[in-house]
């Protein structure tokens, strides 16, 4: 049986510099843009919304050719064209990575209209500047993530991000965060349970910082 080997960041991180390199639109979501916000948590769970164009898809397949890797361009021809995920994966340590076609989620449109502009810092030191969600957009995103079974990381993300927010804004600095901005998307949902959340995440919030909220 061969030895286990520890999961790494390296395939994606290569992905979004080939993504840089070739100037395709993406951005990144969920938890692993949540830390750049302030989630604290080590994840695996990366996921990239790409808007490829057919040119993109060709270089990008050529850019992890087999038999090292596995980047099949009809399979992301075809996902795009239907609106599911394709994968691009590292055949020698069986890492894989999901990237999720705009077209999938109608959310999606208007949160890449909203995108920015973050610094990644790589494991050799050096920094990447890459497109992520605004931080609006990646809680609610975990928000409706939620919602589908009320898993608890999504609670603990969620309060972490908007805690690192406040306490930004404590020391006088204008966090990325906007409240009011997000507190209308959240009531526009017109969900009571994300309400009685996102209510209860400011009161602990609010608690923990001696009674300020961002």
């Amino acid at each position: 049986m061969p030895p286990h080997r520890p999961a790494d960041l390296s395939l994606f991180f290569s992905i979004l510099q080939t993504l840089e390199e070739i100037q395709a639109p993406y951005m990144m979501i969920g938890a692993f843009a949540a830390t750049l916000y302030g989630l604290s948590r080590l994840t695996y769970d990366i996921d990239i919304v790409v808007d490829l164009s057919a040119d993109h898809v060709e270089t990008l397949a050529a850019a992890y050719p087999l038999p090292h890797y596995y980047a099949d361009p009809q399979q992301m021809r075809d996902s795009i064209q239907m609106g599911i995920l394709f994968n691009i994966i590292d055949t020698s340590r069986g890492e894989k990575a999901d990237l999720v076609p705009l077209s999938m989620e109608p959310r999606y449109q208007e949160a890449f209209g909203r995108r920015i502009r973050q610094s990644l810092e790589l494991p050799e030191g050096e920094t990447l500047v890459v497109w992520c969600a605004r931080p609006e957009d990646v809680i609610l995103g975990k928000l409706l993530a939620w919602t589908e079974g009320r898993a608890r990381r999504h609670e603990t993300d969620i309060y972490e991000m908007v805690y690192n927010a406040a306490q930004q804004q404590q020391r006088g600095l204008t966090p990325l965060l906007q409240v009011d901005a997000l507190a209308q998307d959240i009531a526009a949902l017109g969900n009571e349970d994300v309400n009685h959340l996102w209510e209860a995440i400011q009161a602990q919030v609010q608690t923990a910082l001696g009674g300020s909220t961002p």
